[in-house]
């Protein structure tokens, strides 16, 4: 008898366990269990259940939908509903934690239950979360995009930090998450981790020309802070900008750029401090926030605004009417209690800031003035295995006005970075891997340089001042996307010879400048938008393929009234993206433009009347544009302009590659690489 009762009692015992810890578990928010430690409980039929919701609730492109309590039970209704809803993208999100809390709930229990659903379903929310990324490596709020503030990119409630977290894990092979993606998934999210930090890196906010920290949101092409919702106005952020700062310290071996980024956010965050205040809250009965006031306090520790301007810092409070009040107490009951209008997440910065500093500080410096093995042939590698990481590392390390020519050997990789071969930089070639796949990539442009005029000739991604440059089997690109102007590649030296390159922008691609300087572009692709191939310089295009992305200019030459030449092409291909049907060969950027097809195939894009006078009349008599020979749709000589010219074959004789590059350098014949 008293076996029997034990028996009965331990069977009660453990019935009321199992009854009180499925009370507690149901009991918190799926974030919370989301969040719980690995273990016995992810193999249980409770986790099971779970599962099969989460399961449900994701849709076909991989993503889930945010706010769902994903633990609470689903009658038949609302599991056929879901199933009806599966091809339906609308709503997908990473905002408040939605995908990545689905994708770690996932990694738990397949730790204690091997189910290849559950990694099936993990392994399409990754896939979702690289479709989504911008080029520029940023993440908006809802994707498909949602139309509205949605699209910015968004650091709102550390949404694209925990994105940058989950890359993380997956890319370094840690056993953080218990499923393993493919080797090539993998490569993918290496490179999507690595916009992703250029992109933080590139947004972090310069006030009064001193980097600060970040905004909730910024806007997807220009980059700069921008409004969300009518209470969240564009301004510096006390709570998201610490995620992202501690999320750039826990990167091993990190840039010059990064280490500076981290320095000026703690320097500013020491600044914007706020000391002797104390939020104090007042609860009813039910425990609900009834009011908000801040206190005066000697002892209380620090803490920051969410919001705080972008030209002083001052902090500030809005009502949903978007009007800037000075303090919490100014606004309405609805908006004081119902968000957060302070935070004190930057003290794990402070914290682990003097730790990170030591051991990094130095490392800057190393990176500085580091050496390669050969002067004369350098080796730039993302992975570390070369010489430099960076090929701006390479540059700065290359021989002043060398004897011999210098060699950097790019290998396969995106460089996300602004490169500068100086004037002194003399016979330097830059050699990669493959067009397709070494990529040197920014995203400057006008409005975000903000310089005045002349900002344009700040932009480019590779700038080349060194006489005698050789670029070969490379891409440089300018992502900024249609904003206006933004170089891609910027060439003011002479000699400089391009042969299987990509130049990718919209408008100002390509600016060759340079009084009398002469240059050379072979079996390159160019395209761009509107004076995609501009400047004052002798430039011999050879077997390029040209892309206009839009309908507007390819060129608009600005040559000296003196120069005997100043673009020409010869056997290129004028292609156009989808859609584009009205593209002018050139306009005059100055009022001796000179600009000469010879041979070129010239798709149907191309106007009639093929050349613009930019309102200039005086253009009409000075400027020399000229076609002969060429074929294709686009090639009407009988429409064209009539201050326009056709060559006759005794006068094409002259436009060999001899008589437009030759030099009277040492080296005569430069162009025959």
């Amino acid at each position: 008898m008293n076996f029997l009762k034990r028996n009965i009692l331990t069977l009660f015992v453990t019935c009321l366990a199992s009854t009180i810890l499925q009370a507690q578990i149901l009991d918190k928010s799926w974030e919370k269990i989301t969040q719980m430690e690995e273990g016995s409980w992810f193999a249980s039929q409770e986790a099971k259940d779970i599962a099969e919701n989460v399961l449900l609730y994701q849709r076909n492109i991989g993503g889930w939908e945010k706010n769902i309590q994903m633990h609470k039970p689903l009658s038949d209704t609302e599991k056929k509903n879901l199933l009806a809803l599966k091809d339906t993208p609308k709503g997908c999100t990473t905002d408040n934690g939605a995908t990545y809390n689905e994708m770690l709930f996932l990694s738990k229990i397949y730790r204690q239950v091997p189910d290849e659903r559950y990694k099936k379903a993990f392994l399409a929310g990754l896939n979702y979360i690289l479709e989504a990324q911008y080029e520029n490596g940023g993440w908006p709020q809802f994707y498909p995009l949602k139309k509205g503030y949605y699209t910015h990119i968004t650091y709102n409630d550390d949404s694209m930090v925990h994105i940058l977290n989950v890359l993380k894990e997956i890319k370094n092979k840690t056993d953080y998450f218990s499923i393993k993606p493919s080797e090539e998934t993998i490569e993918r999210v290496k490179t999507a981790f690595n916009k992703g930090i250029d992109c933080i890196i590139k947004t972090q906010y310069k006030q009064n020309g001193v980097l600060t920290s970040w905004c909730a949101q910024h806007d997807e092409n220009t980059l700069l802070p921008t409004n969300a919702r009518a209470y969240e106005l564009a301004s510096l952020s006390g709570k998201e900008s610490a995620k992202i700062v501690l999320l750039l310290m826990d990167i091993e071996n990190p840039s010059n750029a990064i280490i500076t980024a981290v320095n000026s956010a703690y320097v500013w965050f020491e600044k914007v401090k706020i000391t002797g205040l104390r939020e104090e809250r007042i609860y009813n009965d039910k425990g609900k926030i009834i009011d908000k006031k801040m206190v005066p306090d000697a002892d209380a520790p620090p803490l920051w605004a969410r919001f705080m301007n972008l030209e002083d810092n001052k902090p500030f409070f809005c009502d949903r009417d978007g009007i800037k009040k000075e303090t919490l107490a100014e606004i309405g009951e609805e908006r004081r209690n119902g968000y957060g209008w302070y935070t004190n997440e930057p003290k794990e910065v402070l914290k682990k800031y003097p730790k990170w500093k030591e051991k990094y500080d130095s490392l800057s410096s190393e990176k500085k003035v580091k050496s390669p093995k050969d002067d004369y042939n350098m080796v730039v590698a993302k992975d570390g295995t070369g010489d430099f990481e960076t090929i701006q590392d390479a540059i700065n390390a290359s021989k002043a006005f060398p004897y011999q020519r210098v060699f950097i050997h790019v290998r396969n990789g995106i460089y996300n970075e602004k490169a500068h071969i100086y004037s002194w930089n003399t016979k330097v070639s830059l050699i990669g891997e493959s067009k397709e796949s070494t990529i040197i990539t920014f995203n400057d442009f006008f409005g975000k340089i903000d310089l005045g005029r002349n900002s344009t000739f700040h932009t480019s991604t590779l700038l080349v001042e060194g006489n005698d440059f050789i670029a070969k089997n490379i891409t440089i690109q300018n992502t900024s996307g249609p904003v206006g102007q933004a170089i891609a590649l910027s060439v003011n030296a002479t000699r400089c010879y391009f042969e299987n390159c990509a130049l990718l922008g919209f408008q100002d691609t390509l600016y060759t400048t340079g009084e009398g300087f002469k240059n050379y572009f072979k079996n390159c692709l160019i395209e761009g938008s509107t004076d995609f191939i501009f400047g004052e310089a002798t430039v011999f295009f050879e077997g390029c393929v040209i892309n206009s992305k839009t309908n507007s200019y390819i060129t608009a030459a600005s040559t000296p009234k003196n120069q005997d030449f100043g673009f020409v092409f010869k056997n290129c291909k004028l292609i156009a993206d989808k859609n584009v049907t009205e593209v002018f060969l050139g306009r005059p950027w100055r009022t001796y433009a000179k600009t000469v097809f010879i041979g070129c195939e010239m798709g149907k894009h191309i106007k009639p009347e093929g050349w613009n006078n930019w309102n200039n009349k005086e253009a009409e008599t000075h400027s020399f544009y000229v076609e002969y020979q060429c074929i294709g749709a686009g090639y009407q000589p009988e429409s064209r302009v009539k201050w326009s010219h056709q060559l006759k074959k005794s006068e094409a004789k002259k436009y060999t590659i001899e008589n437009i590059l030759k030099s009277d350098s040492e080296n005569a014949k430069w162009y025959l690489n």
